[in-house]
């Protein structure tokens, strides 16, 4: 059974001169590996919500990266025996960098590619017993705290993202995760239910 937890959720506060933002950091625990999705910039958090599960660093078999900027992207060096992996390719402990084949992940875990946000992004399918099909948007889906969207379709097309890198394909990111998700966990905000499906 694959079992999925938020450790962190995410945020985005913007201030006068700057943002205070941390991203969704989500376990994914199945029959043959502990994944980490995003692990953030924040050492002390990440390692608090480790230790909540029991979990050691050492304990984590993959890292997956939704995209390398760097507040979701800082800490993967801290799980010394995971592989990390992001759209396309396996990163090795030991230097080696291989391209992801069907056997990298299990089952019932997916990587999508999801440009737009940033052109090598991707995202994460997650089939569970409890909640259906959750995907780990990262960027894909995100917005600041004062900001709570709509979760139907056309405001989450609609969303404002003052990063994105190529709006047309980010629109076309955004509308085959809202084919597929039951739920959906944005890279700053709380996990939702898909309103839309």
């Amino acid at each position: 059974m694959t079992k999925l937890d938020v450790l962190i959720e995410g945020f985005a506060i913007e201030h006068d001169d700057f943002e205070k933002v941390s991203p969704s950091v989500v376990l994914i625990e199945t029959n043959k590996n502990k994944i980490l999705v995003d692990p953030g910039f924040n050492r002390k958090e990440l390692l608090d919500a480790l230790a909540r599960k029991g979990i050691s660093t050492d304990q984590i078999d993959l890292v997956i990266l939704t995209h390398t900027h760097l507040d979701h992207c800082a800490l993967a060096g801290i799980f010394e025996k995971a592989i990390i992996l992001d759209n396309s390719d396996q990163f090795l402990q030991n230097g080696e960098i291989k391209r992801q084949d069907e056997n990298t992940l299990d089952s019932d875990v997916q990587i999508i590619p999801t440009p737009g946000h940033d052109q090598f992004h991707c995202s994460i399918a997650v089939k569970t017993d409890d909640l259906g099909v959750v995907v780990v948007a990262g960027d894909v889906f995100w917005w600041t705290a004062d900001t709570e969207p709509s979760k139907y379709f056309d405001a989450l097309i609609a969303l404002s993202d003052p990063y994105v890198k190529d709006e047309n394909a980010l629109i076309e990111s955004r509308k085959s995760i809202l084919q597929i998700a039951d739920y959906i966990i944005p890279g700053h905000g709380k996990i939702f239910k898909n309103l839309s499906r």
